[in-house]
């Protein structure tokens, strides 16, 4: 594998371009986004290839006329992560007042636009704030009761294990129990207050720390169908795309629990070459080749769900700049690497990423980076913006036209090219 020193340049990229054989392919320059009630699989790719993380795009962070233009300008389709409570129940009638209004506004950039909200592997005592309606007993067959959620009812009753433990994130925030009647009323309850928002996407967290007592996923498929049964008939589109950090949820009876799957890259260090780092099949527990097929929930077969791999964020290691091994890249976690590398290597990266993934499994894309937390940040700013930096937002790491031409020449291309086999080596 060959490691370029600055970004693919403009010269390569019209190259690229102009000896693709696809590039006159039916179709190629033009992409369907129309789904109700279910979605086939081109339509799901479509999306997860124009796939962008934005945190906390719906929570008042940073400028969001700028983040409305950036979306604009690259082409997004699929904006993930936008809202979420990471704990703070109680910012959530906050967060929803804010969506009330920002939704309609992504909408008015593009319609086909799907904004994903996050439900994720954590509950505090705060829940114990937050009143149950009676809809949420009556969708699961009780009787109305007048009480508010029960932290303590949504927890593993058991210590056997390290993550069972109360208080795995924090005094008073644990790990849920998805086999928990509490739990899944509390996750059918904040999904259909994000339906309801306008929202079309919902990533649910590590599965594997909240499915302890659920080997089968069939508490999973029941929340799930809670969810799905309300998208279909309040949905913007009558659906609602859902996902995890997993990629072996099937049922016994070949049921994927989820309609795509999503994961962290894995980048592996390339010793020889300080801060530098490749994708390698095989690399740990990455999920290229290895996202599971069956039957998806929108009733098509596959052998390898669909995809997105992303930079993912988990903490600050102490040792950053170290080649310390296990998940972290040189001692980062994964957006923190790549924003304390220079401008030019985040550009080629970026382009190097998407056509690693492409070539070596047609089932996954980069779903790009737009804006993440930084818990090693390379200056002042404790956030990355992917935005072509401005008076609007003067933080911006500039990755902006850059992901918009990866796009264009996949566009173009209608995928990995012969310039790009060349490029990339094995």
């Amino acid at each position: 594998m060959k490691i370029l020193g600055a970004t693919v340049s403009t010269w390569l990229w019209l190259l690229i371009i102009s000896v693709s054989p696809c590039i006159s392919a039916p179709g190629a320059l033009s992409r369907n986004y129309v789904f109700d009630g279910s979605m086939s699989r081109q339509v799901l790719e479509n999306y997860l290839s124009r796939s962008i993380t934005f945190y906390d795009l719906l929570e008042g962070s940073g400028n969001f006329d700028d983040h409305l233009r950036m979306i604009r300008n690259i082409g997004a389709k699929f904006i993930g992560l936008t809202l979420f409570i990471w704990g703070n129940e109680l910012k959530l009638e906050e967060f929803l007042a804010r969506a009330a209004t920002s939704v309609p506004r992504i909408h008015q950039v593009d319609p086909e636009i799907i904004i994903q909200a996050g439900i994720f592997e954590i509950v505090t005592v705060q829940v114990n704030q937050i009143p149950m309606p009676a809809w949420i007993f009556e969708e699961f067959g009780l009787v109305p009761e007048n009480r508010n959620f029960r932290y303590q009812d949504m927890l593993y009753t058991d210590t056997l294990v390290d993550y069972h433990r109360p208080d795995y994130w924090g005094p008073g925030a644990s790990v849920p129990d998805l086999s928990r009647l509490e739990t899944r009323m509390w996750f059918v309850y904040l999904a259909r207050r994000y339906i309801e928002a306008g929202y079309e996407a919902i990533h649910f967290g590590q599965v594997h720390l909240m499915d302890d007592n659920d080997p089968g996923y069939l508490h999973w498929l029941d929340m799930l169908s809670h969810v799905r049964n309300y998208a279909a008939k309040q949905a913007r589109r009558r659906f609602v795309l859902c996902d995890a950090h997993i990629y072996t949820a099937v049922a016994d009876d070949g049921r994927l629990v989820f309609d795509f799957h999503s994961y962290p890259l894995r980048i592996e260090e390339v010793a020889a070459s300080p801060e530098q780092g490749i994708l390698q099949m095989g690399y740990l527990d990455s999920i290229y080749g290895n996202s599971a097929g069956g039957i998806t929930p929108s009733g098509w077969a596959c052998e390898h769900l669909p995809y997105v791999v992303a930079f993912d964020n988990w903490g600050a290691s102490g040792q950053e700049g170290q080649n310390i091994g296990g998940c972290w890249i040189w001692g980062y976690d994964e957006i923190c690497w790549f924003a304390n590398q220079e401008e030019a290597y985040r550009n080629y990266w970026l382009e190097y990423a998407w056509q690693w993934v492409r070539r070596h499994d047609p089932n996954g894309f980069v779903q790009m980076p737009a804006s993440k937390c930084l818990a090693a940040p390379p200056n002042e700013f404790a956030w990355y913006y992917a935005h072509t930096a401005s008076p609007a937002t003067p933080q911006g790491y500039n990755q902006e036209e850059t992901i918009k031409s990866i796009w264009l020449a996949d566009k173009l291309s209608g995928g990995i090219t012969p310039a790009l086999n060349l490029l990339l080596g094995d």
